[in-house]
């Protein structure tokens, strides 16, 4: 492996971390409704613990209600106690097949813990970037024991991805404060 292997390789992992936290910070509501908030919640189909959208269709009625369409009859009020015990604190109603889950009006207590959940989130994606960092300084200075490279370039080496780390962190601050920005606006 050479030096330009490990960059492009830890290049391509730390994307990845960004690429996750992204869709973790999807996940994290703020009050207005998509469908993706129910993407985590897992209901007992038949002995198996499924994702909701296998087992019904998921869409918005409109900002702030999201409809839930069980394709069996009897999944309605496995569904309705799978969202009601979910973290999430959405509380369903049931209107003969369809569920409606009203999105609740963030309160200012609420939106403080979905700032500490986003910045617990952020941080996670640092450490993987920093893991990802260190893997690949392991690397190098495997390959400078090894006499395959001079100390130069493996000084060069630690120094492209300490940048190539700083430039990551920054990107999860700037996308970090844009979601606390957004849970905090009312």
């Amino acid at each position: 492996m050479s030096i330009a292997d490990i960059k492009q390789t830890a290049e391509t992992k730390m994307g990845r971390s960004i690429e996750s936290f992204k869709n973790e910070l999807h996940k994290i509501r703020t009050g207005r409704a998509h469908p993706g908030i129910l993407d985590q919640v897992q209901v007992d189909y038949y002995g198996s613990m499924v994702p909701i959208s296998q087992v019904a269709n998921v869409s918005l009625l409109d900002a702030r209600t999201i409809s839930v369409q069980p394709w069996e009859k009897g999944m309605g009020a496995k569904i309705e106690k799978a969202i009601r015990e979910s973290d999430l604190g959405l509380n369903p109603a049931t209107q003969g097949d369809l569920l409606r889950v009203p999105m609740p009006a963030l309160n200012e207590e609420r939106r403080r813990e979905l700032t500490k959940v986003v910045r617990n989130e952020g941080e996670d994606a640092k450490i993987a970037v920093r893991n990802l960092r260190r893997d690949a300084n392991e690397h190098a200075k495997k390959l400078l024991k090894d006499k395959e490279i001079s100390e130069d370039e493996e000084r060069r080496s630690l120094d492209d991805l300490q940048k190539l780390t700083d430039r990551c962190i920054a990107e999860i601050d700037r996308l970090t404060a844009g979601k606390e920005a957004e849970i905090m606006a009312v």
